[in-house]
């Protein structure tokens, strides 16, 4: 049976989990996914000045890694829809200092944001949870300028047979019942983590629908010998000067 991503039911499970939600992803990765983060942003680092947007930011830790590369330089802003995430994420940033990190509540399927804005769009662990990944997909590549960069951090399967069986038996029996316990909710998400990342298309399907929305030069990098996967993809057309950068329209 398909997992259900409808938005009513995502948006409640992670407004359930928003206050452990930080605790739980540091220690079910043994802290690997802030250098997750870090690859991401090496990968495709931020110009000065220029906005980065941030979708499904969830607590906006990429938003804040994106913040701390561009030394404040460059505006970031994060988007969701879950209003107690962002709540999170406030006071993260808040607690941090980082005046350039705007938040939005947003849905990635429908981005309040003019088309060409942002020199860099990305999401961290989010795409996959969302209802329609091929319309963010989209979204993401409208607003992003020309010769900007498209960047995807999601999880996968592990390539190598052996740790693949013991990553899916600690993915499907181990941590459900951790995250279960650190964070009771009604929607049991941390068994709804394991189904949606096994539902998740392979590297090649979404290297192919990346480059189908008109993005060049798509690649993939497996993470932590496929445990998670990063992909890139760059925006055709050239990019031109603005003098002024209007975050919203209307």
């Amino acid at each position: 049976m398909p997992v259900d991503k409808s938005g009513e039911r995502v948006r409640e499970m992670f407004g359930q989990i928003a206050p452990r939600y930080d605790f739980l992803n540091h220690l079910l990765s043994l802290g690997v996914d802030h250098w997750w983060r870090r690859t991401a942003v090496r990968r495709a680092p931020p110009a000065p000045d220029r906005p980065i947007l941030d979708i499904c930011t969830g607590t906006a830790d990429l938003a804040l890694a994106y913040w701390r590369a561009g030394r404040g330089t460059a505006p970031v802003v994060g988007a969701d829809f879950c209003r107690p995430m962002l709540q999170r994420a406030k006071e993260k940033c808040r607690r941090l200092r980082a005046h350039g990190v705007r938040l939005v509540e947003a849905d990635a399927m429908a981005l309040p944001f003019p088309a060409d804005l942002f020199q860099i769009v990305c999401v961290a662990f989010g795409l996959r949870n969302i209802q329609d990944p091929q319309r963010a997909l989209e979204e993401m590549v409208r607003v992003c300028r020309p010769g900007g960069w498209v960047v995807i951090l999601e999880f996968s399967m592990p390539r190598p047979s052996l740790l693949r069986t013991i990553y899916s038996w600690y993915f499907r029996w181990v941590l459900p019942r951790i995250g279960q316990a650190a964070a009771p909710n009604r929607f049991e998400a941390y068994h709804y983590l394991p189904a949606s990342v096994g539902e998740f298309p392979p590297q090649q399907y979404w290297t192919q629908r990346m480059e189908a929305v008109g993005l060049t030069g798509v690649s993939a990098q497996p993470l932590s010998f496929g445990i998670a996967s990063l992909y890139l993809g760059q925006k055709s057309g050239q990019d031109s000067e603005r003098s002024e950068t209007p975050l919203f329209s209307g």
